[in-house]
């Protein structure tokens, strides 16, 4: 099976995107050759621009990685050096560190800082704008730290290079769970950093709110544990301030709960009752209980057409009242219905848009396999506290076919931390907004122009914050859209831990 996120969405019956919801945020750099066919890369090099100096001892760090330090013309170089975006292909890094613990990530920082070149760590590889594969620079690569081990107190330790299906399939087997995204191939490392928004968020928080401690590199090449007790202005900045900020984590300590049965959903409704749907949803979770996340998935057209995902911590029954609810709100028959009783794993898979796979076709692909990408532009909002006008949503997505617009449901547990408790400020938001659509090097400028319109006017609306783990290069002031009133905060603890911008990029928090 190739997953993607039109996978996830063809499997729920519709066209479009999936809830990606975490991407690795890591650093980068473009500029340089692009291979012929392929589009430019995004300029994520910092204005202030440096120029590079004596190139790093790559023969000092060869001997310490051995065949783990991939360089141009070595035989994996062309499958290590792609992210999974294809619209980032242009990119290629100078070196790709495949490290097998801490003291791997200290030698590459030992061996690269101070020479100019961006550094960059990876975990699932799902940066939109391929920050995680920088040109010219280096990939610390996280990959085979994917352990997961859970204690009997119900603590889980995992290795930053984990993807979210390794992880749901360790914690299911031990009888418990873990907020977090649907994609199975995102790592855990860039959606725990920028926040973790998924679709267990309303009963269990954010993935960054199950945070204990963390194991960080930083950028003077020391091992440091962030946690309550021990670097607390760190541990608070890695909860929602974003990848590649900090440094690099290669071990989280999570607080997981019991895995309880679930209850999936799926409708379907007819083509003009977009607007209906927007509206009765985004009353109905604003005060629906916390057991019930759900995402309204708008489709582009003419006109546009509106589903509604979601996963309900209980039972069927339950959640077969709660869809009443919402089906008398909108005044709209839904035209399909699916209320499914499931465990948590399968839910996942359900939500992964791999139920009718074995698990090793969720799995992210093995060593020497073939890579399931994608070729997208995507952008985000975040709502405020109060629903948007639900007629101009959908006037925003008329005759946009093949663009779709992903409301994600916050509020539950995630409203009951102040804005400053975490680095991640959106407490308080109905909902997360993405915008999503399919794209080749050859229509790039015309799809980011949709999509950033789209995003423009739901801003308009009153949707002014944005989501980091769905970076996007074109986001107006996008420091305080990102961390609103925690970005001062924020920025005091990059000058510390990372004085010399040893981790920099466009859209580094020592930057906004």
């Amino acid at each position: 099976m190739t997953f993607d996120r039109r996978s996830f969405l063809a499997a729920l019956g519709v066209g479009g995107a999936t809830v990606l919801t975490g991407a690795d945020r890591a650093v980068g750099l473009s500029g340089g050759s692009v291979r012929a066919g392929a589009a430019p890369s995004v300029d994520a090099w910092p204005v202030r621009a440096r120029s590079p100096r004596l190139a790093p001892d790559w023969r000092a760090l060869r001997a310490r990685l051995g065949s783990r330090l991939v360089l141009p013309g070595d035989p994996g170089y062309p499958v290590y050096r792609l992210g999974f975006n294809e619209l980032n292909d242009g990119q290629r890094p100078a070196a790709i560190a495949r490290c097998a613990s801490a003291a791997d990530v200290q030698a590459c920082l030992d061996v690269a800082r101070g020479h100019g070149i961006p550094i960059a760590a990876r975990s699932g590889g799902h940066s939109y704008l391929g920050y995680s594969v920088p040109n010219g620079g280096l990939v610390i690569d996280l990959r085979l730290m994917a352990q997961v081990h859970v204690r009997s107190d119900g603590t889980a330790t995992v290795g930053a290079g984990a993807r979210l299906i390794e992880v749901y399939t360790a914690l299911a087997n031990a009888g418990r769970l873990l907020p977090a995204g649907s994609c199975p191939t995102v790592g855990v490392s860039g959606l725990t950093l920028g926040g973790g928004i998924g679709v267990l968020t309303r009963k269990y928080g954010l993935t960054c709110d199950r945070l204990a401690a963390a194991e960080v590199v930083t950028a003077d090449a020391r091992l440091r544990t962030a946690s309550p007790g021990s670097e607390p202005d760190l541990y608070w900045a890695l909860r929602g301030g974003g990848g590649g900020n900090f440094g690099v984590v290669s071990q989280f300590t999570f607080r997981t709960a019991p895995a309880p049965g679930m209850t999936v959903i799926s409708l379907s409704f007819p083509k003009g009752s977009a607007a209906a749907v927007i509206g009765a949803w985004q009353e109905w979770v604003a005060r629906a209980p916390f057991e019930l996340w759900a995402s309204c998935q708008v489709a582009g057209g003419n006109p546009p057409s509106a589903r509604v995902v979601g996963c309900y911590v209980g039972d069927q029954s339950q959640a077969n009242r709660l869809v009443d609810r919402l089906v008398a709100a909108a005044g709209v028959k839904p035209s399909s219905r699916s209320v499914l009783p499931k465990s948590y794993l399968d839910a996942m898979r359900y939500m992964a848009g791999c139920s009718n796979d074995t698990l090793a076709q969720c799995h992210p692909v093995s060593e020497g396999g073939r890579l399931s990408r994608e070729s997208f532009v995507a952008v985000s909002r975040v709502l405020g506290p109060r629903p948007l006008d639900a007629g101009r949503v959908a006037e925003l997505m008329n005759g946009h076919t093949g663009v779709d617009l992903l409301l994600d449901s916050l509020g539950g547990a995630v409203s009951q931390l102040a804005p400053d408790a975490t680095a991640f400020p959106h407490r308080s938001s109905l909902a997360s907004a993405q915008v999503y659509a399919s794209a080749t090097p050859a229509n790039r400028r015309e799809v980011t122009r949709t999509v950033d319109g789209i995003r423009d006017g739901l801003a308009r609306l009153g949707a002014t914050g944005a989501y980091v783990n769905y970076i996007d290069a074109g986001l107006p002031d996008w420091g305080h859209a990102y961390y609103g009133a925690n970005l001062p905060r924020l920025k005091a603890v990059a000058r510390r831990y990372d004085p010399d911008r040893v981790f920099a990029f466009r859209q580094n928090v020592a930057f906004a």
